[in-house]
C-alpha cells in the first residue's frame, strides 16, 4: 500500500503539488522492484521521503546551481526540483539504474531545470563551481565532507539533509571540517510545525 496523501503536502508544494503527487506515485509504485526503497516504503513515503526533503526547499537561493550527491531515488534532488522550479538542478549518481530512473522522471515531470550526471561526487570535472551541495542518507558528515567541498565555489553552502544523530556528526567531523575551511557549521530543523516530522540539516559554507 502506498502512503494516503498527508493534508500538509498541499502546504508544502503549493501550486506544485501535481508534479509532487506523480511522482510519489511513481516511486510507491516501482521503487522497490527497481531497488530504489525498501519493502516498507511504499507506506510512508510521503512523511519519510517526500516531505521530508521537500521542507529543505527554502533554504537555496532563486537562480542557484544545486548539486545533489548520490541522488538515488531523486531523494532530495528530484523533489527539491519539483518544489523549486526557480533552481537549477544536477543530480549526481553513479548506478546506472538510477539514473535510469531519474533521467525517466525527469523527462515524465517535464522539469526543465534538472541535468542528471552519472558520476560519484569524487568523478565530478567540472570544478569548484556550484552555488550549493546537497545529499540526504548518503553518509557521515566527515565522509561527505571531502565529496561534497570540492565541487563548491567560494562562499558556496553545504545543505545536508540529516537525521537526530546532526550535531554528534559535527561533532566528529571537526578535523575535517578544518581542513577544508568550512565555516558556519550547524544544525537547523526545517519544517517544524508543517509536518510531523521535522528535517534536521546541516548547514555550512565554503571560506573564499
Amino acid at each position: 500500500m502506498i502512503e494516503a496523501e498527508p493534508a500538509e503536502a498541499s502546504i508544502v508544494f503549493g501550486e506544485h503539488i501535481e508534479r509532487a503527487r506523480a511522482f510519489t506515485a511513481a516511486l510507491g509504485e516501482h521503487g522497490e522492484e527497481r531497488g530504489l526503497i525498501g519493502p516498507l516504503e511504499p507506506a510512508r513515503v510521503w512523511t519519510r521521503h517526500i516531505l521530508n526533503s521537500a521542507v529543505a526547499a527554502p533554504l537555496f537561493a532563486a537562480d542557484a546551481r544545486v548539486g545533489d550527491i548520490g541522488s538515488g531515488a531523486g531523494l532530495p534532488g528530484l523533489v527539491l526540483a519539483i518544489a523549486r522550479p526557480d533552481v537549477n538542478w544536477v543530480l549526481i549518481e553513479p548506478m546506472e539504474r538510477r539514473v535510469a530512473w531519474l533521467q525517466e522522471q525527469t523527462d515524465a515531470l517535464a522539469l526543465d531545470n534538472v541535468e542528471v550526471v552519472r558520476a560519484r561526487g569524487e568523478e565530478w570535472k567540472q570544478g569548484p563551481v556550484l552555488d550549493a551541495v546537497t545529499a540526504r542518507a548518503v553518509s557521515a558528515l566527515k565522509t561527505l565532507i571531502p565529496l561534497t567541498v570540492p565541487l563548491l565555489r567560494p562562499g558556496g553552502e553545504l545543505v545536508l539533509l540529516k537525521g537526530s544523530n546532526a550535531a554528534n556528526e559535527i561533532t566528529a567531523a571537526e578535523k575535517v571540517i578544518r581542513k577544508y575551511k568550512l565555516t558556519d557549521v550547524r544544525v537547523e530543523i526545517v519544517g517544524e510545525g508543517v509536518i510531523s516530522e521535522p528535517t534536521r540539516v546541516i548547514r555550512a559554507t565554503r571560506a573564499g
